[in-house]
C-alpha cells in the first residue's frame, strides 16, 4: 500500500487531541466497505526524556535499575494513533473501539536522552469473530535503525462481513504451573493518573459517568497500564537488549478493585502470565514475555 507521509512536528495539544475525539465521537453511517487510511504519521525526533520516563515508572511501578520499560514508547505515540483514529479519513467513530491486543519487539538497547522517529500507520484490516478489526503499525528508528516496533489490534463491534484475514494470533499458553507472584490494590482515581503520563484520555478509564456512556458500570483501567504493571513485576534489573512482549486484553477491571499477577516460577528469560481477578478464576490480560538483558 502507498502511504501519504505526513511530519507531525509539533504534536498536537492535549486539548486539541481531546477536541479531535469528542468530535469524531460520531461519523455518518458508512456505505460501502471501509478504505484503510493511507496517512503515515511520523514525528521526526522524540527523545525519550528521563523526567517522562520516571513518570511512566511511577505510574506502572517500574524501577530506575530497570532501564527503559519495554512498553514506554507505546505512549509516545499513542498520540499518533489518536490523530489516525479521529481523522476524517478513518470510517468508524473513535468511541467504542476496543484495544484488543498488542505486540511489541524492541531489538537494540534503548536508553535516556535517545531520539526516536516514530512512525504510525493502518497496516491492514483483520476478520475478526466479533466485528472488524484494524492493526495499526508502530516502528521507532534510531539512526535509521529499526529499534523498537508494536502492531495494536483494535475492534469495532458489530460490523458484519468484516475485511481482512481472519484473526488468529491469539496467545494460547498453558495455564500449568502458573502461581499468584503479586496482589495489585488499584485506587479508583488510577485511570486519571495513568492519564497524565500516556496522554490516553479516554473518557472509560476517567470517571464513571464517562464509562457508563459506553456501557461500563464504572471506570476501567488502561489496557497499556496493565501490560506496563505486569512487565514491571518482571522486567530484569540492568536493561533490556532484546524483547519481545505479546498480550492479549480480556475482561476489563473495574475500578477500584484488586487482581493479581500469575505466572511461571522463574526458569529463564521467558515469562507466560496471566492477570486475573482477585478470586483467580478469570482473566483480565494473558501475555508473554520473552527478554535478553543486557548483561546476557
Amino acid at each position: 500500500m502507498d502511504y501519504v507521509t505526513q511530519i507531525i512536528d509539533p504534536p498536537p495539544s492535549r486539548t486539541r487531541l481531546l477536541l479531535d475525539g469528542v468530535r469524531a465521537l460520531r461519523k455518518p453511517k458508512l456505505d460501502g466497505v471501509p478504505v484503510l487510511p493511507k496517512e503515515r504519521l511520523v514525528r521526526s525526533a522524540v527523545e525519550l526524556s528521563a523526567t517522562g520516563i520516571a513518570g511512566y515508572g511511577r505510574a506502572c511501578g517500574f524501577r530506575h535499575e530497570q532501564g527503559v520499560p519495554l512498553s514506554y514508547p507505546h505512549v509516545l505515540a499513542f498520540p499518533l494513533h489518536l490523530m489516525l483514529l479521529t481523522r476524517p479519513s478513518f470510517p468508524y467513530p473513535a468511541g467504542g473501539m476496543v484495544h484488543l491486543a498488542n505486540r511489541i519487539r524492541q531489538h537494540q538497547r534503548l536508553h535516556p536522552g535517545q531520539a526516536l522517529r516514530i512512525e504510525v500507520y493502518a497496516e491492514r484490516w483483520v476478520a475478526h469473530p466479533k466485528g472488524q478489526a484494524l492493526s495499526i503499525a508502530t516502528r521507532a528508528y534510531s539512526a535509521d535503525a529499526l529499534v523498537w516496533e508494536s502492531d495494536s489490534l483494535y475492534l469495532r463491534r458489530d460490523v458484519k462481513n468484516p475485511l481482512g484475514e481472519p484473526w488468529g494470533e491469539a496467545l494460547e499458553l498453558s495455564k500449568e504451573g502458573l502461581l499468584r507472584t503479586q496482589r495489585w490494590v488499584l485506587p479508583a482515581d488510577l485511570g486519571r493518573r495513568f492519564a497524565k503520563v500516556s496522554g490516553d484520555f479516554n473518557p472509560i478509564h476517567a470517571s464513571m459517568i464517562g464509562a457508563k456512556i459506553f456501557g461500563f458500570r464504572r471506570a476501567i483501567a488502561h489496557g497499556m497500564w496493565t501490560l506496563g504493571r505486569a512487565l514491571a513485576a518482571q522486567q530484569p534489573p540492568g536493561g533490556l537488549d532484546q524483547a519481545e512482549a505479546h498480550c492479549d486484553f480480556k475482561l476489563p477491571i473495574y475500578l477500584p478493585g484488586q487482581v493479581a499477577l500469575w505466572s511461571h516460577p522463574v526458569t529463564g528469560p521467558r515469562r507466560a502470565f496471566e492477570v486475573r481477578n482477585a478470586a483467580g478464576d478469570k482473566p483480565h490480560m494473558r501475555g508473554l514475555f520473552i527478554w535478553k538483558a543486557l548483561d546476557e
